[in-house]
C-alpha cells in the first residue's frame, strides 16, 4: 500500500472555450470536474497502474463530498480523507481551443484549525506503519503550520517508511530539512530554493541541505536525478506537444512507484518521464493512455554515472 497527502485537495474544473478574451462573456463548449491536488493526482495514476493506495488529506462541505463520491469510482484507491468545517477548494482552467492556452485560476484553501490540524496527524500517524511509501504533496492550506511537511517526513521515518516531497517555497525548504528520500521540484521551483539557475548545480546543493536525493522536473527535456547513487539524466524520446496539466504529478507516480517496488534509479527515472510524456500525449488533462506509457517506456533515454557521491 502507498499513502499519498493532499492537504490541499482541491475539485479541479476545466471549461473549454472557443476562444478565451478578456472583458467578454464565453460560451463554455465543454466542462469537466475531478478530483485534484497534487497527491490525489498522483494516487489517481498509481491505481491505474494497479498499486493499492491510500489517499488522505482534508476535506469539507459540498465541494469536499464531490471529490470524495468521485474517489469512490477509482479502483485500487481507499479514501482515508480526514473532515474539516471550511470547504474543499476549487481550481478553475479555463482552456482556449484555438490557442491550446490554460488560464488557471486556484482558490487558497479551506481555513485549518490547530484541532483540525491535530486530528490530522493522529490520522496519519495511524496510517505510516501499514504502507511501503509516502508522498507529501501539494500547497499548505491557510492555518496548517508552515513546517507541517517537516514534522510528516520525520513521522514516516521514525517508522522506517520512505517519504517522497513535492511542494514548493518555504514549505520546500523546511521539509527537506527533515531530509526525505526524495524531492521533486520543477526547474523554478530548484532555483527558488538554491538560488542557482543551473539544474545540475541546484541538484547537487538540494542534496546538500537535506534531500537524499533529488528528481528535479525539467519540462519537456525530461529529469535530472541527484542521488547517493550516482546522477542521471532521463529524456522522452521525441519533443512533446500537447497539454502538460498533471504530467508533473504522473511523474512523481512513476518514482514514488520505483521507491516502493526499490526499483534502481534509471528505472524509475524512465518510468516518470515516460508516464508524465503519456500524460502531455493524452486526450484529456491529467490522464494517460497505458499502452502510449508502454510504449514510450522503451524509449525513454537515460544517461548518467554511476558513483559514491
Amino acid at each position: 500500500m502507498i499513502l499519498t497527502v493532499t492537504l490541499n485537495t482541491a475539485l479541479d474544473i476545466t471549461y473549454r472555450v472557443r476562444s478565451l478574451r478578456p472583458h467578454t462573456s464565453h460560451r463554455v463548449t465543454e466542462v469537466v470536474e475531478r478530483p485534484g491536488g497534487k497527491g490525489l493526482n498522483v494516487a489517481r495514476v498509481l491505481a491505474a497502474l494497479g498499486h493499492e493506495v491510500t489517499a488522505t488529506g482534508f476535506t469539507g462541505g459540498a465541494t469536499g463530498r464531490t471529490v470524495q463520491d468521485a474517489l469512490t469510482a477509482v479502483p485500487g484507491l481507499v479514501d482515508a480523507l480526514v473532515p474539516v468545517t471550511g470547504a474543499t477548494r476549487r481550481t478553475i482552467a479555463v482552456v482556449d481551443e484555438r490557442s491550446g492556452d490554460t488560464t488557471q485560476l486556484n482558490e487558497p484553501g479551506p481555513t485549518v484549525t490547530a484541532a483540525e490540524w491535530s486530528a490530522f496527524q493522529e490520522a496519519y500517524e495511524d496510517l505510516v506503519p501499514s504502507v511501503s511509501a509516502v508522498a507529501l504533496c501539494g500547497s499548505l492550506p491557510p492555518g496548517v503550520p508552515v513546517g507541517a511537511y517537516a514534522a510528516l517526513i520525520r513521522t514516516a521515518k521514525a517508522a522506517g517508511v520512505p517519504v517522497l516531497l513535492d511542494t514548493s517555497g518555504e514549505a520546500l525548504r523546511r521539509g527537506i530539512a527533515a531530509r526525505p528520500d526524495i524531492v521533486k521540484p520543477n526547474a523554478d521551483e530548484l532555483a527558488e530554493l538554491t538560488g542557482s539557475h543551473d539544474p545540475l548545480r541546484a541538484t547537487q546543493d538540494a542534496r546538500r541541505r537535506g534531500a537524499r536525493a533529488v528528481a528535479a522536473s525539467l519540462g519537456g527535456d525530461g529529469l535530472l536525478a541527484a542521488t547517493p547513487e550516482g546522477r542521471w539524466r532521463a529524456t522522452p524520446p521525441t519533443r512533446l506537444h500537447g497539454n502538460p496539466t498533471g504530467a508533473g504529478d504522473s511523474a512523481v507516480a512513476g518514482l514514488l512507484s520505483g521507491l516502493a517496488e526499490q526499483l534502481p534509479w534509471p528505472d524509475r527515472l524512465s518510468r516518470a518521464v515516460a508516464l508524465a510524456a503519456a500524460t502531455v500525449l493524452a486526450p484529456a488533462a491529467g490522464e494517460f493512455d497505458r499502452a502510449t506509457y508502454e510504449d514510450l517506456l522503451e524509449r525513454v533515454t537515460v544517461t548518467g554515472e554511476i558513483s559514491a557521491a
